[in-house]
C-alpha cells in the first residue's frame, strides 16, 4: 500500500429562486473539510449511485427539497480538500420541488443558510474552499445561467 488517496466523484447544485438568488449554506465550524464555509447543495457519490442519482439525495439530505428537473451542466471542477483526497466534482443547475422558504438544514453539519445574488458573491470567501473561490464560481455559473435563460424567450 502506497498510502495514496483514490480520485472521489462528487456532485453540486445550485438552486435559483423566483428572484435570481442562489441557495448557499454554511457547513458547521467543526466539519474536517472547510469549517465555517458557505458552500451548495452536493456531495460525493457513493457506491453504485450515478452522479445524478447522488445528486439527487445529496439535495434532500441538505435540505429537503426534492430534485424536480436539471437545468443545466454546469461544467466540473477538480480540486483537492485538505484531507489530500482529489475530486472530480460536477456541478449542476436545478429545479427543486418543496418551499424554498422553508429548507430542512442537515444539522448539526449545516448550521445556516441564505440567498446571494450577484451583489452578495464575496460573501462566499468568508472561509476559503479548496482554490478559495470554488464555490463562488460555481455559483456564478449557476446564476448567469440561470439570467441566460430567463432572456432567451
Amino acid at each position: 500500500m502506497t498510502g495514496e488517496k483514490s480520485e472521489r466523484v462528487a456532485v453540486g447544485a445550485v438552486i435559483v429562486d423566483d428572484q435570481g438568488r442562489a441557495f448557499v449554506h454554511r457547513r458547521a465550524f467543526d466539519r474536517a473539510l472547510f469549517p465555517g464555509s458557505w458552500d451548495i447543495p452536493g456531495g460525493h457519490v457513493e457506491g453504485e449511485e450515478t452522479p445524478l442519482e447522488a445528486l439527487a439525495r445529496e439535495v434532500y439530505e441538505e435540505t429537503g427539497w426534492r430534485l424536480a428537473k436539471v437545468v443545466a451542466d454546469l461544467g466540473e471542477s477538480v480540486w483537492t480538500g485538505d484531507d489530500g483526497v482529489r475530486r472530480r466534482q460536477f456541478d449542476y443547475l436545478i429545479e427543486v420541488e418543496g418551499d424554498l422558504t422553508s429548507p430542512r438544514l442537515e444539522h448539526p453539519k449545516h448550521i445556516d443558510y441564505d440567498w446571494v445574488d450577484a451583489d452578495d458573491l464575496d460573501r462566499l470567501l468568508e472561509n476559503p474552499t479548496p482554490d478559495e473561490a470554488l464555490v463562488r464560481d460555481i455559483v456564478v455559473r449557476g446564476l448567469s445561467e440561470a439570467l441566460r435563460r430567463r432572456a432567451t424567450p
